[in-house]
Protein backbone atom coordinates (compact mmCIF):
# COMPACT_ATOMS: atom_id res chain seq x y z
CA UNK A 1 0.00 0.00 0.00
CA UNK A 2 3.10 2.28 0.61
CA UNK A 3 4.32 1.56 -2.92
CA UNK A 4 1.20 2.30 -3.96
CA UNK A 5 1.02 5.76 -2.81
CA UNK A 6 4.45 6.26 -2.98
CA UNK A 7 4.08 5.58 -6.93
CA UNK A 8 1.26 8.36 -7.02
CA UNK A 9 2.33 11.36 -5.55
CA UNK A 10 3.55 13.67 -8.36
CA UNK A 11 6.93 14.81 -8.35
CA UNK A 12 8.19 18.58 -7.63
CA UNK A 13 11.17 20.18 -9.29
CA UNK A 14 14.35 20.77 -7.04
CA UNK A 15 16.15 24.06 -6.64
CA UNK A 16 19.67 24.37 -8.69
CA UNK A 17 20.84 25.56 -4.94
CA UNK A 18 19.67 22.68 -3.19
CA UNK A 19 20.99 20.28 -5.66
CA UNK A 20 24.70 21.85 -5.04
CA UNK A 21 24.17 22.02 -1.26
CA UNK A 22 23.16 18.25 -1.38
CA UNK A 23 26.50 17.68 -3.20
CA UNK A 24 28.71 19.84 -0.85
CA UNK A 25 27.27 18.06 2.03
CA UNK A 26 27.67 14.70 0.53
CA UNK A 27 31.81 15.44 0.46
CA UNK A 28 31.58 16.91 3.51
CA UNK A 29 30.11 13.29 4.86
CA UNK A 30 32.92 11.50 2.81
CA UNK A 31 35.71 13.45 4.71
CA UNK A 32 34.08 13.16 8.10
CA UNK A 33 34.04 9.40 7.73
CA UNK A 34 37.57 8.81 6.45
CA UNK A 35 39.14 11.30 9.22
CA UNK A 36 37.29 9.04 11.69
CA UNK A 37 38.39 6.11 10.06
CA UNK A 38 41.78 7.03 9.75
CA UNK A 39 41.90 8.07 13.13
CA UNK A 40 41.76 4.65 14.40
CA UNK A 41 45.33 4.27 13.40
CA UNK A 42 46.80 7.21 14.89
CA UNK A 43 48.62 4.66 16.46
CA UNK A 44 49.91 2.04 14.36
CA UNK A 45 52.98 2.06 12.34
CA UNK A 46 52.89 5.22 9.99
CA UNK A 47 51.89 4.26 6.11
CA UNK A 48 49.84 0.92 7.29
CA UNK A 49 47.01 2.69 5.20
CA UNK A 50 48.61 3.84 2.21
CA UNK A 51 48.92 0.61 0.28
CA UNK A 52 45.65 -0.15 0.74
CA UNK A 53 44.26 3.34 1.11
CA UNK A 54 42.05 3.36 -2.52
CA UNK A 55 40.58 -0.12 -1.27
CA UNK A 56 39.28 0.80 2.18
CA UNK A 57 38.63 3.92 0.96
CA UNK A 58 35.86 1.93 -1.73
CA UNK A 59 35.07 -0.11 0.99
CA UNK A 60 33.54 2.50 3.17
CA UNK A 61 31.45 4.61 -0.10
CA UNK A 62 30.27 0.90 -1.00
CA UNK A 63 28.81 0.70 2.64
CA UNK A 64 27.85 4.39 2.27
CA UNK A 65 25.73 3.29 -0.95
CA UNK A 66 24.51 0.76 0.91
CA UNK A 67 22.41 2.32 3.22
CA UNK A 68 21.82 5.77 1.15
CA UNK A 69 21.22 4.71 -2.52
CA UNK A 70 20.78 1.29 -2.60
CA UNK A 71 17.86 1.70 0.45
CA UNK A 72 16.91 4.77 0.29
CA UNK A 73 17.21 6.24 -3.14
CA UNK A 74 18.93 9.44 -2.00
CA UNK A 75 21.95 10.82 -0.40
CA UNK A 76 22.72 11.42 2.98
CA UNK A 77 23.03 15.08 1.70
CA UNK A 78 19.46 14.85 -0.14
CA UNK A 79 17.83 13.18 2.94
CA UNK A 80 18.77 16.37 5.15
CA UNK A 81 17.46 18.63 2.24
CA UNK A 82 14.32 16.04 1.89
CA UNK A 83 15.26 15.37 -1.67
CA UNK A 84 15.58 12.02 -3.36
CA UNK A 85 16.46 10.38 -6.89
CA UNK A 86 13.36 9.47 -9.46
CA UNK A 87 13.53 7.47 -12.71
CA UNK A 88 13.33 9.80 -15.33
CA UNK A 89 13.82 7.15 -17.99
CA UNK A 90 10.08 5.89 -17.28
CA UNK A 91 7.24 7.55 -19.18
CA UNK A 92 5.36 8.54 -16.51
CA UNK A 93 5.57 11.87 -14.67
CA UNK A 94 4.91 10.13 -11.43
CA UNK A 95 7.58 9.38 -9.01
CA UNK A 96 8.98 6.26 -9.77
CA UNK A 97 12.59 4.65 -7.25
CA UNK A 98 15.24 4.16 -9.16
CA UNK A 99 15.54 0.32 -10.87
CA UNK A 100 18.12 -2.05 -9.99
CA UNK A 101 20.23 -1.46 -12.45
CA UNK A 102 20.66 2.35 -12.49
CA UNK A 103 21.71 1.87 -8.94
CA UNK A 104 24.49 -0.60 -9.29
CA UNK A 105 25.83 1.35 -12.52
CA UNK A 106 25.84 4.08 -9.87
CA UNK A 107 28.24 2.58 -8.14
CA UNK A 108 30.01 1.26 -10.94
CA UNK A 109 30.63 4.97 -11.99
CA UNK A 110 31.05 6.87 -8.52
CA UNK A 111 33.20 4.13 -6.21
CA UNK A 112 34.26 2.25 -8.91
CA UNK A 113 35.58 5.29 -11.07
CA UNK A 114 37.36 6.75 -8.10
CA UNK A 115 38.99 3.26 -7.16
CA UNK A 116 40.44 3.13 -10.74
CA UNK A 117 41.33 6.94 -11.05
CA UNK A 118 43.72 6.36 -7.94
CA UNK A 119 44.68 2.60 -9.10
CA UNK A 120 45.18 3.36 -12.84
CA UNK A 121 48.68 4.11 -13.14
CA UNK A 122 49.68 0.84 -10.69
CA UNK A 123 47.57 -1.66 -12.33
CA UNK A 124 49.99 -0.54 -15.38
CA UNK A 125 52.87 -0.26 -13.77
CA UNK A 126 54.71 -3.66 -14.49
CA UNK A 127 54.33 -3.41 -18.40
CA UNK A 128 57.28 -1.59 -20.56
CA UNK A 129 58.12 1.91 -20.76
CA UNK A 130 57.43 2.73 -24.04
CA UNK A 131 53.35 0.76 -23.44
CA UNK A 132 53.39 2.35 -20.53
CA UNK A 133 53.56 6.25 -21.77
CA UNK A 134 51.33 5.29 -23.95
CA UNK A 135 48.49 3.97 -21.43
CA UNK A 136 49.54 7.11 -19.47
CA UNK A 137 48.81 9.29 -22.54
CA UNK A 138 45.44 7.39 -22.65
CA UNK A 139 44.80 8.00 -19.02
CA UNK A 140 45.51 11.44 -19.17
CA UNK A 141 43.46 12.06 -22.24
CA UNK A 142 40.04 10.11 -20.90
CA UNK A 143 40.57 12.00 -17.64
CA UNK A 144 40.64 15.54 -19.11
CA UNK A 145 37.71 14.49 -21.74
CA UNK A 146 35.72 13.61 -18.75
CA UNK A 147 36.65 16.91 -16.98
CA UNK A 148 35.53 18.41 -20.06
CA UNK A 149 32.22 16.56 -20.31
CA UNK A 150 31.39 17.46 -16.73
CA UNK A 151 32.48 21.50 -17.60
CA UNK A 152 29.65 21.22 -20.27
CA UNK A 153 27.50 19.15 -18.16
CA UNK A 154 27.27 21.58 -15.37
CA UNK A 155 26.81 24.36 -17.69
CA UNK A 156 23.92 22.68 -18.96
CA UNK A 157 22.24 22.34 -15.58
CA UNK A 158 23.53 26.10 -14.70
CA UNK A 159 20.72 26.76 -17.54
CA UNK A 160 17.90 24.19 -17.27
CA UNK A 161 18.32 22.91 -13.35
CA UNK A 162 18.10 19.13 -13.80
CA UNK A 163 21.04 16.71 -13.78
CA UNK A 164 23.38 18.01 -11.79
CA UNK A 165 26.58 15.78 -12.12
CA UNK A 166 27.35 14.10 -15.46
CA UNK A 167 26.68 10.41 -13.54
CA UNK A 168 22.71 11.62 -13.40
CA UNK A 169 22.83 12.19 -16.89
CA UNK A 170 24.14 9.18 -17.72
CA UNK A 171 22.10 7.57 -15.73
CA UNK A 172 18.86 9.46 -15.96
CA UNK A 173 18.32 9.57 -12.67
CA UNK A 174 16.96 13.07 -11.67
CA UNK A 175 16.33 14.67 -8.34
CA UNK A 176 13.20 15.60 -6.71
CA UNK A 177 11.08 16.51 -3.55
CA UNK A 178 10.26 14.16 -1.08
CA UNK A 179 7.39 16.09 0.34
CA UNK A 180 5.68 19.23 -1.30
CA UNK A 181 7.57 22.44 -0.05
CA UNK A 182 5.07 24.44 2.44
CA UNK A 183 5.72 27.79 2.60
CA UNK A 184 8.21 29.44 4.54
CA UNK A 185 7.71 31.52 7.24
CA UNK A 186 9.68 33.45 8.36
CA UNK A 187 10.50 35.25 11.77
CA UNK A 188 11.84 38.39 12.19
CA UNK A 189 12.59 38.63 15.76
CA UNK A 190 16.10 37.14 15.72
CA UNK A 191 16.29 39.86 13.26
CA UNK A 192 15.28 42.78 15.00
CA UNK A 193 17.42 41.83 18.30
CA UNK A 194 20.50 41.95 16.06
CA UNK A 195 19.74 44.93 14.33
CA UNK A 196 18.86 46.41 17.86
CA UNK A 197 22.14 45.10 19.63
CA UNK A 198 24.35 46.52 16.72
CA UNK A 199 22.63 49.62 16.88
CA UNK A 200 24.08 50.13 20.20
CA UNK A 201 26.85 48.99 19.71
CA UNK A 202 27.62 51.14 17.20
CA UNK A 203 26.19 53.97 19.35
CA UNK A 204 29.07 53.22 22.33
CA UNK A 205 31.68 52.91 19.75
CA UNK A 206 31.02 56.58 18.84
CA UNK A 207 30.50 57.64 22.34
CA UNK A 208 32.96 55.98 24.05
CA UNK A 209 36.15 57.93 22.79
CA UNK A 210 34.01 61.09 23.51
CA UNK A 211 34.17 60.24 27.82
CA UNK A 212 36.98 60.94 29.70
CA UNK A 213 37.41 57.86 31.65
CA UNK A 214 40.30 58.74 33.57
CA UNK A 215 39.02 62.61 34.93
CA UNK A 216 35.31 60.43 35.47
CA UNK A 217 36.91 58.04 37.57
CA UNK A 218 38.93 60.66 39.80
CA UNK A 219 35.97 62.71 40.45
CA UNK A 220 34.38 59.88 41.35
CA UNK A 221 36.90 58.84 44.20
CA UNK A 222 37.12 62.81 44.76
CA UNK A 223 33.24 62.52 46.05
CA UNK A 224 33.94 58.93 47.79
CA UNK A 225 36.78 60.79 50.17
CA UNK A 226 33.75 63.88 50.60
CA UNK A 227 31.28 61.43 51.92
CA UNK A 228 33.83 59.43 53.53
CA UNK A 229 34.48 62.44 56.02
CA UNK A 230 37.81 63.14 55.69
CA UNK A 231 38.97 65.63 58.61
CA UNK A 232 40.59 68.95 57.94
CA UNK A 233 43.46 68.00 60.01
CA UNK A 234 44.40 65.73 57.43
CA UNK A 235 44.09 68.10 54.30
CA UNK A 236 47.46 69.50 55.42
CA UNK A 237 50.86 69.26 53.42
CA UNK A 238 52.33 67.46 56.58
CA UNK A 239 49.51 64.57 56.51
CA UNK A 240 49.56 64.17 52.28
CA UNK A 241 52.79 64.22 51.73
CA UNK A 242 53.43 61.18 52.58
CA UNK A 243 51.73 59.23 50.15
CA UNK A 244 50.75 60.43 46.28
CA UNK A 245 47.60 61.29 45.97
CA UNK A 246 47.04 59.27 42.71
CA UNK A 247 48.87 55.92 43.24
CA UNK A 248 48.35 55.66 47.36
CA UNK A 249 52.25 54.98 47.66
CA UNK A 250 55.23 57.07 49.17
CA UNK A 251 55.94 59.35 45.78
CA UNK A 252 58.86 59.19 43.84
CA UNK A 253 59.92 62.82 43.06
CA UNK A 254 57.19 64.18 44.72
CA UNK A 255 55.47 67.78 42.96
CA UNK A 256 52.32 69.53 43.62
CA UNK A 257 49.89 71.57 41.39
CA UNK A 258 48.86 74.37 43.70
CA UNK A 259 47.00 72.81 46.44
CA UNK A 260 47.80 70.63 49.49
CA UNK A 261 48.47 67.33 48.12
CA UNK A 262 51.02 65.77 46.88
CA UNK A 263 51.66 63.44 43.59
CA UNK A 264 54.31 61.14 42.27
CA UNK A 265 56.11 63.07 39.39
CA UNK A 266 55.39 60.33 36.60
CA UNK A 267 51.70 60.08 38.22
CA UNK A 268 50.87 63.84 37.73
CA UNK A 269 53.04 64.40 34.29
CA UNK A 270 51.29 61.38 32.27
CA UNK A 271 47.89 62.19 33.84
CA UNK A 272 48.23 65.43 32.91
CA UNK A 273 49.77 65.38 29.55
CA UNK A 274 46.81 62.66 28.76
CA UNK A 275 44.04 65.40 30.22
CA UNK A 276 45.02 69.41 30.15
CA UNK A 277 41.87 69.75 32.00
CA UNK A 278 43.39 67.69 35.08
CA UNK A 279 42.66 68.40 38.40
CA UNK A 280 43.64 66.97 41.91
CA UNK A 281 40.94 64.21 42.79
CA UNK A 282 41.14 64.94 46.44
CA UNK A 283 40.05 68.52 46.43
CA UNK A 284 39.28 69.14 42.27
CA UNK A 285 41.84 71.99 42.25
CA UNK A 286 43.31 72.26 38.69
CA UNK A 287 46.43 72.55 38.11
CA UNK A 288 48.06 75.70 38.36
CA UNK A 289 51.71 75.20 38.28
CA UNK A 290 53.89 71.67 38.40
CA UNK A 291 56.53 72.02 41.15
CA UNK A 292 58.70 70.02 42.89
CA UNK A 293 57.53 69.55 46.57
CA UNK A 294 60.58 71.70 49.16
CA UNK A 295 59.22 70.24 52.34
CA UNK A 296 61.64 68.00 54.80
CA UNK A 297 60.26 65.04 55.96
CA UNK A 298 61.25 63.36 59.59
CA UNK A 299 62.92 59.70 59.84
CA UNK A 300 60.90 59.16 62.50
CA UNK A 301 57.82 60.01 60.98
CA UNK A 302 58.47 57.62 57.83
CA UNK A 303 59.01 55.05 60.61
CA UNK A 304 55.74 55.97 62.44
Amino acid sequence: MASIIGNEKSVNPVLRISQLDALELNKALEQLVWSQFTSCFHGFKPGVLAQFEPEVKAFLWLVLWRFTIYSKNATVGQAILNIQYKNNLSQTEKYQPLSKHQKLWYLILTVGGRWLEERCYDLFSNCQMQSFCKIKSCINFGAGLLKLCGLLNFLIFLQKGTFATLTERILGIRSVFCKPQSVRQIGFEYMNRELLWHGFAEFLIYLLPLINVQKLKLKISSCCSHIAGLSNSKNTLTAHCKECSLCGEWPTMPHTIGCLHVFCYYCIKSNYLFDMYFTCPKCGSEVQSLQPLKYKVEMIELHT
